[in-house]
């Protein structure tokens, strides 16, 4: 399986939100991230595009941690639940959480797939998906509840996909970062 060339996510509205979030200015932004304040407010804005280590730099700072105990508390209902479901960070699909209905399909064990990024497993289907949410304003403040798709199958033993219908839900954390809530339906 080929993974497609995505279009980057832009991480401008992300960046914003996340400063809003932590009540952090974009001078303070500018020093956290070496660069002057006028280029936070031209990411911010989609004027300027950002170069592969500051990006770097900015998905790590936005990544999804389950740091806060809100966030703890949604990882432990997606780990109890009876449903198949998996949380991931919405930047670098990190696997932040799984039920056990869902690690059950795996066949690696779980403890080997946390923390590490679910993308290389993703269906074609789930990757034109994905390569589409900017269109929809998935990351924008006013970002659509959840969305519904067919996956398609992947043919992995380790991390297997089978063809269904999916729905994904993004989770603003309490930090800012974002997770997505992946349901099997």
């Amino acid at each position: 399986m080929t993974v497609l060339d995505l279009k980057p996510v832009r991480l401008g509205a992300a960046l914003r939100r996340w400063r809003l979030l932590n009540r952090i200015k974009q001078t303070h932004a500018a020093e956290l991230f070496g660069v002057a304040q006028s280029t936070i407010s031209r990411w911010e804005s989609g004027a300027q595009e950002m170069e592969p280590a500051e990006r770097a730099q900015v998905e790590r700072r936005l990544s999804a941690r389950l740091d806060a105990a809100a966030d703890r508390a949604l990882a432990r209902l997606v780990d109890a639940s009876p449903s198949p479901m998996h949380l991931v960070c919405d930047l670098s699909h990190t696997l932040l959480a799984c039920s056990p209905a869902r690690a059950a399909e795996f066949g690696a064990p779980l403890s080997g797939l946390m923390g590490r990024s679910l993308w290389r497993y993703a269906t074609p289907e789930i990757q034109r998906m994905e390569a589409g949410l900017e269109t929809v304003g998935w990351r924008d403040t006013q970002a659509p509840p959840a969305i519904e798709f067919g996956t398609g199958a992947n043919g992995s033993d380790e991390v297997p996909i089978r063809q269904s219908a999916c729905r994904w839900t993004r989770i603003v954390l309490a930090d800012g970062a974002a997770a997505r809530l992946v349901e099997t339906l």
